[in-house]
């Protein structure tokens, strides 16, 4: 019998641990729905180096794959980092914001406010590339906002902070 119990709370710390997040959590503010979350088959962990070549990433930008062998420092940047770079810091279990233009100015300071609020794992970046406004990503997963949507974001970064293939403590 103490075998058996034994299992089983093994078994229930595991599920605890692995399962999806939850799909009751759909809504946002005021029931209003959250922006919808993608996720991507994984690409790997390979890492590579700068100059390197390798084969496209299956989301714009990109959630996992090809990265260089150390991420970036945390933390609000002005300008673009190579996706090979940040894509580390998602692997770590970093969240990763990027805003599509540096002439947004309303993004830009809302965003910086936000960045004072995480001392880590949080990185935001320029990234002309994206193909939305505002591109919030994590290992697998991207959300992508036509406008500055607070509340989704933290709510992103709540689901998926320190969720990354190798954990790193904040």
């Amino acid at each position: 019998a103490a075998s058996v119990l034994v299992v089983g709370v093994i078994a229930w710390v595991v599920w605890g641990a692995v399962r999806p997040p939850s799909t009751a959590t759909t809504a946002g503010v005021a029931g209003q729905p959250r922006p919808p979350v993608t996720n991507y088959p994984e690409l790997g962990r390979e890492h590579i180096f700068p100059g390197q070549a390798h084969p496209d990433y299956n989301s714009n930008p990109p959630t996992s794959g090809w990265h260089f062998p150390q991420p970036a420092d945390w933390g609000y940047y002005n300008g673009e980092l190579p996706d090979e770079l940040v894509v580390h810091n998602l692997e770590h279990g970093g969240i990763w914001i990027s805003f599509k233009s540096a002439d947004d100015t309303e993004v830009i300071n809302k965003l910086v406010a936000l960045a004072r609020r995480y001392r880590s794992k949080v990185i935001i970046t320029l990234r002309p590339k994206n193909d939305s406004r505002i591109a919030v990503a994590a290992w697998t997963h991207l959300m992508k906002l036509d406008h500055y949507d607070e509340t989704a974001i933290v709510d992103f970064i709540n689901r998926f902070k320190n969720r990354g293939p190798e954990f790193f403590p904040d």
